[in-house]
């Protein structure tokens, strides 16, 4: 029968597959107490289980490049260090021996014990990492029931799957995508999540806050994401499979339309020119922004130098990187970015950082290249040489202060100085820039504008300093929320200072391609946005439709607003 589970849209689109429900109380848990004669079997069992899931994941980190190494790598490896866990492993051995229970139900039984120690506490940041207990059991778990049988998983690879689940990590969204899993239906999450993200990226259809899906549906249901309504169709009728190869013909249209922007100018129906730049990586995103006809690199991510490797990338590595991108965008402007690591992402890249209480708040970006200043010189020289074969700006993140900047403006003076001298070609002036994503920067934002040449405001960190909010936290979905008031102020002091200052600002954070939120950048005087090249021509087709003078003139009643829902109700009238 027919049934309609309502949900919020993380990532657009349609899907039609059969459910498969994952979350760890499904599994079929065995209450038999073990015979003395079972005991060491059921243990290489459980051995067998524990090895499976971890070559699942390092198969899959060794998979995973450029961005998805960056965003996702933290997750896998977070997950292989509790599948390594003394507690978590010998607590289970002694279920097994002492206890006489049975793999999947020692699982559960352990689960349940480290959640409980999780949810007592305090640190909300440290709560929400119940979830990686959970992804972890469940991947054991799942390793415990494919002894059994693969039959269901062969099926499912064949007509394709719908995922049914509490939450997925990105690690297991990047690996579920190519084996058969054409949507998500999440019964929490939030739409600003890394998973989220990721899907919209991937092109992924996800719902997520539909929170009756793993009790109202059964492994083998066909379900029909429609994340254009924001609604799971369970069985759906003759008519909602009409319309969804309706919707199927219209996107092959639409992507034949937007085809045709590739190379088209970027302006508002208004005729004001835009800018949009592209946040890049990999060698494909560079030919990929160059084809759409993208106005530059906004920013060019460093880290993945650094990442899944034992020892530090020399300058000369870095140099032919740097320089392969530069080349590569032909004359137009490369922002690099550089190293963006903290202790929570610094495992396994050469860099001996101390474990931080909050990450978030420690040691990172600019912070620990200025306390490591040979390491940040080496890469500082790198981008300096490779500014030879074209315009490259150099972009600093996590600043504070206009202090930090002048000190990395001083230490970039000393490499060219000693570049010069060692007879190196290098580019008379430098253009030097801040990433504005800390509550701090923003506020003071005339003082770093007395040092910068540029900045670019990274709206995903700057929205959970702003707002106090951990994006990947489900339970705090519904306050990360770029429409606050208080963010869109910031973001309109930045943007105003900038403009009086005559320097470009640029926004490189998930909004930024987000043609939902066009109008309102437009509004607030964005001019230059940066995002993943996927969504260039969506977002120019947005800006098109925006009439900037009609929005600009709009600006103070939205900044006058009082909540998120009379900024949405403002722009409604634009």
């Amino acid at each position: 029968m027919r049934r309609v589970l309502p949900g919020v849209t993380a990532a657009s689109g349609m899907a039609l597959g059969r459910a498969r429900l994952e979350q760890p109380a499904r599994f079929t848990i065995d209450p038999t107490p073990l015979a003395e004669n079972e005991i060491e079997a059921e243990i290489a069992r459980l051995e067998r289980a524990l090895d499976t899931a971890q070559t699942e994941l390092t198969e899959l980190r060794g998979k995973l490049h450029g961005a998805l190494a960056r965003e996702v790598g933290e997750f896998i490896d977070a997950h292989s260090l509790l599948l390594h866990d003394a507690e978590l492993i010998n607590g289970l051995r002694d279920l097994i021996r002492k206890g006489r229970y049975r793999a999947g139900a020692a699982l559960k039984m352990q689960r349940d014990r480290l959640v409980a120690v999780f949810d007592a506490m305090d640190d909300p940041y440290f709560r929400s990492r119940r979830e990686d207990v959970d992804h972890v059991i469940a991947r054991v778990q799942s390793a415990l029931a494919r002894q059994a049988s693969s039959e269901e998983r062969k099926l499912a690879s064949r007509v394709g799957e719908i995922l049914v689940t509490e939450s997925i990590a990105p690690g297991e969204l990047a690996h579920l995508s190519g084996h058969g899993v054409l949507g998500v239906v999440a019964t929490g999450g939030s739409t600003y999540s890394h998973s989220a993200i990721l899907a919209r990226s991937m092109r992924l259809p996800m719902l997520v806050g539909v929170r009756d899906a793993l009790t109202d549906l059964r492994d083998g249901d066909l379900v029909l994401i429609d994340a254009e309504r924001g609604e799971a169709v369970v069985h759906p009728t003759a008519q909602d499979l009409t319309r969804y190869r309706n919707w199927q013909r219209d996107t092959a249209r639409e992507g034949k339309r937007l085809a045709r922007l590739a190379r088209a100018p970027t302006q508002t129906a208004d005729g004001c020119e835009l800018r949009l730049y592209v946040n890049a990586e990999l060698p494909g995103e560079i030919t990929q922004a160059r084809a759409l006809g993208a106005s530059g690199i906004g920013l060019y991510r460093t880290e993945f130098l650094f990442l899944k490797r034992d020892r530090l990338p020399d300058e000369e590595e870095q140099f032919c990187a740097y320089r392969d991108a530069v080349l590569g965008m032909g004359g137009l402007p490369v922002t690099i970015r550089t190293l963006d690591l903290g202790a929570d992402k610094a495992d396994g890249t050469g860099l001996a950082l101390a474990a931080e209480p909050n990450p978030a708040l420690g040691v990172r970006g600019v912070r620990l290249s200025l306390r490591r200043p040979a390491i940040f010189a080496m890469q500082l020289r790198a981008i300096l040489r490779a500014a030879c074969y074209g315009p490259v700006r150099i972009l600093v993140p996590m600043v504070t202060d206009a202090g930090e900047l002048a000190a990395v403006r001083t230490l970039i003076e000393h490499c060219a100085r000693d570049l010069r001298t060692e007879g190196h070609e290098i580019p008379d002036q430098f253009e030097i820039g801040a990433m504005v994503e800390v509550p701090a920067a923003a506020i003071g934002v005339r003082a770093l504008l007395s040092v910068s040449d540029f900045l670019a405001i990274g709206t995903n960190d700057l929205a959970q300093y702003v707002l106090a909010t951990d994006r990947n936290n489900d339970s705090l979905g519904q306050l990360y929320d770029p429409l606050h008031p208080a963010l869109l102020r910031l973001l309109a002091r930045v943007i105003r200072a900038g403009a009086r200052a005559n320097k470009p600002v640029s926004l490189c954070g998930e909004i930024g391609g987000d043609p939902r939120f066009a109008p309102l950048l437009v509004a607030l005087g964005l001019t230059d946005f940066s995002m993943h090249p996927g969504r260039i021509l969506n977002m120019r087709d947005a800006l098109a439709r925006c009439n900037r003078n009609a929005l600009r003139a709009l600006a103070p009643e939205l900044l006058k607003a009082k909540s998120r829902e009379e900024v949405a109700e403002l722009l409604k009238t634009a």
